[in-house]
């Protein structure tokens, strides 16, 4: 089935390659969670929610989304080892969840249900155009300056959350955010505040250590570890009360029972019905496309990078420098995406973690079936994702920022009309709290200076028409 002869690959490395991985983007199963259900609270205060009410909601969706995150995260690995054959894991996507909570839930309104059918709409339009071919020729369409700013600018969007959770930036009324003013918060009344932002800055440091010193999962081994210090300095200290004598085991039942009522197919009971309702149909229908158009060129490029960036260091591409199971891959992370939306959870995508796996030998599917079971085990681990407090998972999405802005080198700083529109994706993620805004502003502004500039021959008819729907996005709809 792995043809692991063809491929010169041993039963023993397939498995320790699977551990690996697992072990690496474990950290998922607790900071997906944490993000799309702190965006959920966050729309629900906004849309005049009692804060106790909406605590309830987000502990409900952390519960609930924990289930879907591993069971996606089984599903979509498990399709990518026995269709594609080949050594990658797939989990729901960090950025896209940002994408998900901040944008599609926070910003634009959609509830739970409703963002969740724009990505079942959106995991068929990958299987479409993945059908048809399509997929790879729109990825090829758009500039590669943009397609390199889009990573870092997600970056630093997803940096900018991890200081937000961490209670590092706070809210100013002149300077919209500053830094949280250590000393008037010790002296004040919530010092717990300051103390959890000193555990971040702790975990920030223990998982860049850990990363420095190639530590096998250091990023899970991070959250551990700073799990561990702010409950061990915060309980003598009077800030943090020790919840671990709550846990039952025997809650594992319910947390299914959650994931059953808050999350399953909530896209089809109560997710399509959502969209259209009291609402303009064709405007409903324009500003739904324009979400699963930014969700798919996100998730396209994040596939496509991962794929292509670990199969060359690992060797797998064949002589035209092409993955020969691209297209294989490409349907089970269009088909995880789809049967995700279907479990609760925001767009599944391939994860660049899956080098860690491939780096110490793993070659064909048999590694992913391995990490497949290990987060389908990862569910029994449940009744303890309420000790891991918010400031834990801070540090890695921060850290994960710095990862992916890594990518900035690859920029192409010699031409302002190439700079330019990537500083203009890159710059308008963090600053407007949208993924959707930086792409597509980076793209207009493209396409006008290769336009003014007389550089007709960078501009693909993809880009026209995207920019397009873009424009009409912006100034005929609203949000």
């Amino acid at each position: 089935m792995f043809k692991l002869k063809e491929k010169k690959a041993k039963v023993i490395t397939e498995i320790i390659a699977g551990i690996t991985t697992f072990v690496t983007m474990a950290y998922i199963i607790f900071v997906n969670p944490q993000i799309v259900s702190g965006g959920a609270v966050e729309a629900a205060l906004k849309g005049g929610m009692t804060a106790e009410a909406a605590n309830v909601l987000g502990e409900t969706l952390k519960s609930s989304l924990f289930v879907a995150t591993c069971l996606s995260a089984f599903f979509g690995t498990l399709l990518m080892g026995l269709l594609a054959n080949l050594p990658f894991a797939q989990a729901p996507g960090m950025g896209l969840n940002a994408f998900f909570a901040y944008t599609v839930m926070l910003t634009m309104g959609y509830s739970y249900p409703e963002a969740l059918a724009i990505v079942f709409i959106s995991g068929l339009l990958f299987l479409l155009i993945t059908a048809v071919g399509m997929r790879t020729f729109i990825a090829k369409s758009i500039p590669k300056n943009i397609k390199i700013a889009i990573s870092v600018g997600i970056g630093f969007f997803i940096a900018f959350i991890g200081l937000k959770n961490a209670g590092l930036v706070q809210d100013h009324s002149s300077t919209l955010v500053t830094l949280i003013d250590f000393k008037t918060v010790l002296a004040g009344e919530n010092p717990a505040l300051a103390f959890g932002a000193v555990v971040a800055l702790v975990g920030l440091v223990i998982i860049t250590v850990l990363h420095r010193f190639k530590v096998p999962g250091g990023i899970l081994l991070g959250i551990v570890a700073t799990t561990a210090v702010y409950y061990a300095a915060g309980i003598p200290l009077g800030l943090v009360e020790w919840a671990g004598a709550s846990i039952d085991v025997s809650t594992v039942g319910s947390q299914f029972g959650t994931w059953a009522k808050t999350s399953l197919f909530q896209n089809f009971t109560n997710g399509f019905q959502g969209l259209f309702d009291g609402k303009s149909l064709l405007g409903s229908i324009a500003t739904v496309f324009m979400v699963v158009i930014s969700f798919s060129l996100v998730d396209m490029f994040d596939t496509l990078g991962t794929l292509l960036g670990t199969a060359r260091n690992a060797k797998m591409l064949d002589e035209n420098g092409e993955l020969p199971e691209m297209k294989k891959a490409m349907y089970a992370d269009s088909i995880a995406t789809t049967v995700g939306a279907c479990m609760g959870t925001p767009t599944v995508t391939t994860y660049v973690e899956s080098s860690a796996g491939v780096s110490v030998g793993g070659k064909t599917g048999l590694t992913s079936v391995v990490t497949a079971i290990l987060f389908l085990g990862a569910l029994f681990a449940a009744p303890f994702i309420g000790l891991v407090p918010d400031v834990a998972t801070a540090p890695v999405l921060i850290f994960v920022g710095v990862l992916m802005i890594g990518a900035v080198k690859e920029l192409d700083f010699d031409d302002f009309t190439e700079i330019v529109p990537a500083f203009v994706t890159i710059a308008f993620m963090p600053f407007t709290y949208s993924i959707a805004n930086g792409i597509a502003f980076g793209l207009i502004t493209h396409l006008l200076i290769k336009l003014l500039t007389l550089k007709l021959k960078d501009i693909s008819i993809t880009e026209i028409i995207l920019v397009a729907l873009f424009i009409v996005r912006f100034f005929f709809m609203s949000a």
